[in-house]
């Protein structure tokens, strides 16, 4: 038997559509234009009767809408003539020149344009027209009829006159005193100046007024903000509800804590109260006059649009129909795209010939046309054709500026846009980072892997701010990423202790790495909390101020992990590396942590499966043989490359062949310079260590120490120094096991904690102590 869904109330159902309605962006706009329109209309109303006055006083509602026989001065008409008399003769005098700015603040409200805070403008000024039409009732009284009642207005006259009666005129002076300089207090922050003076240890926020949702930018709502908002927005009324906390809390202050009574069983967090008045929250105005670094920066390699002949091209063609005619393989149609460094040679081979046979002449075609580097693709993908590509004899450098300003970059709607280099049609080649989720690159030495890496970083350089966007860069041959130390207070994060926020020593990696992980699990705590599947969607809610920073919540920017040298970190470290980056890898995508691993061994102890199987992408630059090539790309091909920035991007589809952007070292150092001098944070961003690293020392059972823990304890107390690589060096132990027996002499007391790249303090100074602790063990 099926339940019969129960209809809506139909007068709920019209309620809901109207509040709809009223919510919608093109309602607020239109609405904004009025306010707008209508200001300007009365302030030259306002103006107009400065001058027509005697001839538009006492103009009266009945006569608005009169035939033409009635006529006025005014400039806004019969309209603008009884506005203007109402707000000057019968109310407030030239107190009402403040309206039209009253009008102009509601616009912005509307426009969701925050200059001022708009609950508290409207009321100071209210209080403000009130205050100066007594002033000037109590200054010039009628004066004669002028304006007709004064420039008080009636309401300032007759008021003044009232107060005059009732306290004298010295009384009326001293309240007005009193009243402006209650005004000005309350409308500047003179008064949270003096309570931060008097009560230094009063730290309770303010909530419950109009301000409390004003003073926090970051606010929207004392209703749970973590919870979900994504219910319907069809919200029917609200009410507030004011309570006093207990008394018991000496510190606490009145709160006011908001309530939607919904009457239709909605979503209450749907109900944004000041959306409108604070509009966006925007991470750049952290640093908000950082600037982009100019293209002028990189240098322009000029040398005009192709630098290969009609004579090349014809000989290359010829060459390539002859070789295949040695073989009876015909071919009906051949034709070439010019790329900067290969072009690009389309056969169609006549009907029944075996595209395997053509495939299998690879190294006769590089023969006859006596050059390196040539690759076939049978068939092209998407394409009826077999492609050959052929190196040109003088190949184009593709400089990283006609890249950077090229329109495809500039106009990329991607999150993490990298423009990489040009293809063989002469595209530029543009990728998101996001979507990849991650990027392997490998290449021999002098390849251009180190270009590649800097092409990569400038690209994100040139696109984000700060704010969005934060490497953590590890480079163990301590040279490769040295430059981009300079912007360490802009966009570099790093462990608290660290001195250097490029990372270098190997165990220092391993607490960085950990640290990621730690953040990531944190990221995910705080995306689950906010009900939302990704970076993007919380970021949104963030921005929206649809979540409490006060809960814990916070922009989350990117992070790119970039390590240079992953082949050496492997071979020292084992799986203390491969663990935390294999699980960055497989959850880190999600929140917005992006891994760039280089090395220049694509060898499967390097290359684990475990690193394939969740680094689709993959970047290859030429590499020494096609056990390498698979390695890398699951298939041959970078053992073709001619070098200088040839490359293969593949990212699950088949390779593509790309020409590198080439960004030459001083044009990295005058980037990292132009930002480096710019105001930046106070530090680098820090990241939070994890508990070995916060110094509550490793968790050690010394019942089962090393076999080579005495022998180890000897060795560190006769040098005085505490490194992992003394003990793995002398003892010839692996670095693993080293690692361990450190652990065991911390734990023992003879070594100190962990210091960052510092080695670790010897803790015992001579064989005397060491004895009594090990005899204490024993």
């Amino acid at each position: 038997m099926t339940k019969k869904k129960k209809k809506k109330n139909p007068i709920i159902r019209f309620l809901a559509s109207m509040v709809a309605f009223f919510k919608d962006d093109r309602f607020r706009y239109a609405m904004g234009i009025v306010f707008l329109l209508v200001a300007l209309f009365t302030i030259l109303s306002l103006i107009s009767y400065l001058v027509n006055w005697k001839t538009d006083q006492d103009f009266e509602w009945a006569k608005v809408f009169s035939g033409p026989e009635i006529r006025v001065e005014n400039s806004g008409g019969k309209m603008g003539a009884w506005l203007s008399n109402l707000l000057i003769n019968k109310w407030f005098g030239l107190a009402s020149f403040v309206f039209p700015a009253i009008l102009v603040i509601w616009a912005m409200v509307l426009y969701r344009i925050r200059l001022v805070k708009p609950g508290k403008s409207i009321r100071n000024s209210l209080i403000l027209i009130v205050l100066l039409s007594i002033t000037l009732g109590l200054m010039f009284g009628d004066a004669g009829g002028l304006l007709g009642s004064g420039p008080g207005g009636q309401h300032g006259y007759f008021l003044s006159k009232w107060l005059m009666a009732s306290i004298g005129t010295f009384g009326t002076i001293f309240l007005l005193i009193i009243c402006y300089t209650a005004l000005i207090l309350f409308s500047t922050s003179f008064l949270d100046w003096i309570r931060e003076r008097a009560y230094p240890f009063a730290v309770a926020p303010k909530t419950g007024s109009e301000d409390a949702f004003e003073e926090d930018p970051l606010v929207e709502s004392t209703l749970k903000p973590d919870e979900p908002t994504d219910g319907p927005e069809e919200i029917v009324s609200e009410k507030i509800v004011e309570e006093e906390q207990q008394a018991a809390d000496p510190e606490a202050k009145d709160d006011v804590e908001m309530t939607i009574e919904d009457v239709s069983g909605l979503n209450p967090e749907d109900f944004n109260p000041d959306e409108g008045a604070l509009g966006e929250y925007d991470p750049t105005l952290d640093l908000p006059k950082y600037q982009y670094p100019p293209l002028s920066l990189m240098k322009e390699y000029d040398q005009g649009d192709t630098t290969v002949t009609n004579e090349e091209l014809i000989s290359n063609k010829n060459r390539i129909v002859e070789t295949l005619g040695n073989y009876n393989i015909k071919i009906d149609k051949i034709k070439a795209t010019i790329g900067p460094t290969v072009t690009l040679y389309e056969i169609v081979p006549a009907p029944g010939i075996r595209i395997s046979k053509i495939k299998s002449l690879e190294d006769d075609i590089a023969l006859s046309l006596s050059a390196l580097g040539i690759r076939i693709i049978a068939p092209i993908p998407g394409k009826g054709t077999i492609g050959i590509e052929v190196p040109n004899q003088n190949p184009r450098i593709v400089s990283m500026k006609s890249i950077l300003s090229s329109k495809k970059f500039q106009d990329a709607d991607m999150e993490l846009a990298i423009a990489l280099g040009k293809t063989i049609s002469n595209e530029t080649f543009v990728f998101d980072l996001t979507k990849m989720p991650h990027l392997l690159v490998a290449g021999a030495t002098g390849q251009g892997k180190s270009v590649g890496l800097n092409a990569i970083i400038a690209s994100l350089l040139y696109k984000k701010h700060p704010a969005q966007l934060k490497f953590v860069m590890i480079d163990p041959k301590k040279v490769e990423l040295s430059l981009y130390s300079k912007i360490e207070r802009h966009f570099l994060a790093k462990l608290p202790e660290s001195e250097e926020a490029i990372i270098t020593d190997t165990q220092q990696v391993i607490h960085t790495l950990n640290s990621l992980c730690a953040e990531m699990d944190e990221r995910y705590n705080l995306l689950k909390a906010a009900q939302v599947r990704n970076i993007k969607e919380y970021n949104t809610k963030f921005i929206n101020r649809k979540l409490n920073p006060n809960k814990g919540h916070r922009y989350l920017p990117f992070i790119v992990v970039i390590i240079d040298e992953f082949a050496d970190l492997i071979m020292t470290a084992g799986r203390e590396i491969e663990h935390p980056i294999a699980r960055l890898a497989q959850l880190a995508r999600a929140i917005g942590i992006h891994l760039i691993i280089a090395t220049q061994r694509p060898t499967t102890n390097i290359i684990t499966g475990v690193i394939k199987a969740n680094f689709p992408a993959r970047i290859a630059f030429r590499v020494a043989s096609g056990i390498d090539s698979r390695t890398i790309l699951d298939g041959s091909g970078a053992d073709q490359l001619i070098g200088r920035g040839d490359m293969l991007f593949v990212s699950g589809s088949d390779p593509i062949r790309l020409q590198c952007a080439f960004v030459d070292g001083p044009e990295i150092e005058d980037v990292t310079d132009f930002i480096g001098q710019q105001r930046g944070y106070p530090t680098a961003m820090m990241l939070n260590p994890v508990a070995d690293e916060l110094g509550n020392g490793p968790n050690v059972d010394l019942d089962k120490r090393d076999d080579k823990f005495e022998e180890a304890a000897r060795l560190v107390i006769q040098h005085q120094q505490g490194s992992t690589s003394l003990i793995q060096r002398k003892l010839s132990l692996g670095y693993n096991r080293a690692g361990r027996i450190v652990d065991q002499l911390e734990a023992a007391g003879i070594l100190g904690p962990f210091e960052g790249s510092k080695a670790r303090q010897v803790l015992v100074h001579d064989e005397f102590s060491l004895e009594q602790i090990l005899n204490n063990l024993n």
